[in-house]
């Protein structure tokens, strides 16, 4: 059985054809990219958004989670004429935890730039190690001149 000769393809023909496909393909795969990366980064996106809005709740938690305290202050100690001793008690814990935290924060950030010092004295014994072989390996005669 014979193919007819006006169905048969040269082999440029071919060529050109498989070209234009892997072409097509590679369009066809850097939209595919395109289109995952712009799903995943309006998901990221919308994860930061709602990130952001639980930070700013939890900061008015917090907020009123300290007048609570000062005005459960002001009930411990059965004060009824000067209810600011109670918001003077929170304002005073939180200066503490902020000296507390100060404190830590110099203590931890005085320590100097990262250096990878173990490293770098490692990198020294062994550039030592290697100087004394090379200065204890007996020349060849050749080198010797």
């Amino acid at each position: 059985m014979s193919i007819p000769p006006e169905t048969e393809k040269s082999l440029g023909q071919i060529v050109s054809e498989a070209s234009e496909k892997a072409s097509l393909l590679v369009r066809e795969e850097i939209e595919l990219a395109k289109a995952e990366v712009t799903t995943k980064v309006k998901t990221l996106g919308r994860g930061a958004a709602v990130g952001a809005a639980a930070g700013v709740f939890l900061f008015f938690a917090l907020i009123f989670f300290l007048h609570a305290l000062s005005w459960f202050f002001v009930d411990l100690l059965n004060i009824t004429v000067s209810i600011w001793v109670g918001f003077l008690i929170t304002t005073g814990i939180l200066v503490l935890m902020a000296v507390v935290a100060g404190l830590l924060a110099k203590k931890w950030l005085s320590a100097g730039p990262p250096t990878p010092d173990m490293a770098i004295e490692e990198a020294k014994v062994t550039r030592d190690e290697l100087e004394q072989v090379a200065y204890d390996t007996p020349k060849l005669p050749e080198e010797a001149s």
